[in-house]
């Protein structure tokens, strides 16, 4: 009973969300003429999953089953945990504006439902330690987020995006499940830690003879991961799911669901295929599969792929998807240093880009909400109609090119610091050739805002000052943390530093 109680007591976060998830059902069904409560609801669960997470920051320990390690609950998994809660709250925010989700405001309870059930699946993948919880955790997000993706159903191209967000994730779930039995049956159990050791023992008696088996078992699980995180070239649902889903859940899926799928991958890396670290940080790879090459090659595919694409793009949330796939490439830079310090620069590139891509999805929303189009060429003038929404897209575009005095600066140079730290500087010559890419179709929108004119006299939008504000909230720290960002760095590194393992 005590190790029951302290194991409870460990997932309080999860806990309350699932009550926070049973109340706004509960909500709906007594109200369900009057859903406007729901949002406050939601927000109110998320508050009590922070205060409960922010706890989980002074220890490193783990909800134990059958003396192993189930989850782990770490500082590390709370800076993700936080992240996501961050950025589900503002999406909760973002809804209560959105025309695209106010549209659907009879099927509002399920909507916030089904976020909560992305939380929830979240929470648990940035600290699962076994391989049946992952991938449970992994498709209770994946399942959510279909639903999400296609909740606006007056949309083709909402039905559209929904169905091969299926199609794709059912194949990649697929894969990934086969991966998994594959590990079982070559180790005997499903848990990260418990097959670490077999490795490390099987290798040290010269036991282990299949590193095929090893190699093809590993990189089905990563099928599984990378499509949550758009890595090429499992990234082919992104462009059309960011396209068609509504704004709100297009960005969340950029930043919430990607930044669980990076915790997730750098644990179950770290956990199974690392030996020890050294005083520099350096992790001790097993050689059973070369994470460092395989990795290397699936970033310069995403972040080239991801910038060239964007290039043609001409609606601003595929220009924006696209984006978001050569983000995935640079943020996967970060791991293939293998060391402490990629981990380190991971987290304060994503820290700083929930901000920037945030922000430049809550403008587009904002935009669309106006004018009632997302294309490229219907922003002519905007910096002339609404000046301080063009400035603040300006801001959060050259943010997401990495140029100083912006937040998105210090995430990259934090990232090409790594890789020169490692002695990998072609690889950071190949990413900085990608960043001059991705400042041309920036650049673009910049062009069309205010350099082109519109077609017919601009008229001055008014714009209400809960907008302002709210785009001041992220705006601001784009610009705050590109000049003073020491306690960011400060705080990923004492994450990093008490990661369990």
């Amino acid at each position: 009973m005590d190790i029951l109680l302290n194991n409870l007591y460990l997932i309080k976060p999860e806990i309350a969300l699932s009550i926070a998830l049973a109340v706004i059902v509960t909500v709906d069904l007594i109200m369900h003429n009057n859903k406007k409560f729901l949002p406050y609801v939601a927000l109110v669960g998320i508050a009590v999953g922070i205060i409960f997470v922010i706890e989980q920051f002074g220890f490193s320990t783990a909800v134990m089953q059958a003396n192993q390690k189930l989850i782990a609950v770490d500082p590390f998994g709370a800076f993700f945990k936080i992240l996501i809660l961050f950025t589900s709250a503002l999406i909760i925010v973002f809804s209560i504006i959105s025309k695209e989700v106010k549209e659907s405001f009879e099927r509002h309870g399920e909507y916030y439902a089904l976020i909560f059930g992305m939380v929830i699946g979240m929470m648990f993948m940035v600290s699962s330690a076994d391989l049946i919880l992952i991938y449970l955790s992994l498709e209770l997000v994946s399942l959510s987020s279909y639903v999400l993706s296609g909740f606006t159903k007056t949309s083709h191209r909402n039905s559209e995006a929904s169905l091969k967000y299926v199609i794709y994730g059912s194949v990649s779930s697929g894969l990934m499940l086969f991966g998994i039995s594959l590990l079982f049956g070559l180790t005997g159990t499903t848990n990260l830690y418990a097959i670490n050791a077999f490795i490390v023992n099987s290798l040290g008696a010269g036991m282990l003879y299949s590193n095929l088996a090893f190699m093809l078992a590993g990189i089905l699980v990563f099928v599984g991961i990378g499509y949550k995180i758009s890595a090429a070239p499992f990234h082919f649902w992104t462009p059309d799911v960011y396209e068609g889903a509504p704004i709100t859940i297009t960005a969340y899926l950029s930043i919430a669901s990607k930044a669980a799928g990076f915790a997730l991958l750098i644990r179950f890396i770290k956990i199974t295929f690392v030996n020890n670290v050294d005083a520099n940080g350096f992790w001790s790879v097993i050689p059973v599969i070369d994470w460092q090459f395989f990795l290397i090659i699936i970033s310069i595919l995403t972040m080239t792929l991801g910038n060239f694409a964007a290039l043609w793009q001409s609606n601003m949330k595929r220009l924006l998807a696209y984006s978001s796939i050569a983000h995935a490439g640079y943020l996967l830079l970060g791991l293939i240093v293998m060391s402490d310090q990629g981990i380190t620069a991971i987290m304060v590139y994503f820290l700083v880009y929930a901000f920037m891509n945030l922000g430049a999805f809550l403008v587009v929303m904002l935009i669309a909400n106006k004018i009632k189009s997302e294309e490229l060429d219907d922003y002519k003038g905007l910096g002339y109609s609404a000046p301080f929404l063009s400035i603040c897209l300006g801001i959060f575009l050259v943010s997401l090119t990495g140029l100083p005095p912006t937040a998105g600066f210090i995430g990259k140079l934090y990232i090409f610091i790594a890789l020169v730290d490692a002695k990998m500087i072609t690889v950071a010559v190949i990413a900085l050739l990608n960043t001059v890419v991705s400042l041309y179709y920036y650049i673009r929108v910049l062009k069309n805002m205010f350099i082109d004119k519109p077609e017919i006299e601009p008229t001055m939008w008014k714009m209400s000052p809960a907008y302002i504000v709210l785009v001041l909230l992220l705006a601001v720290p784009t610009l705050v943390l590109g000049i003073y960002f020491g306690p960011l760095v400060e705080f990923a590194k004492n994450s990093v530093a008490m990661l369990n393992f």
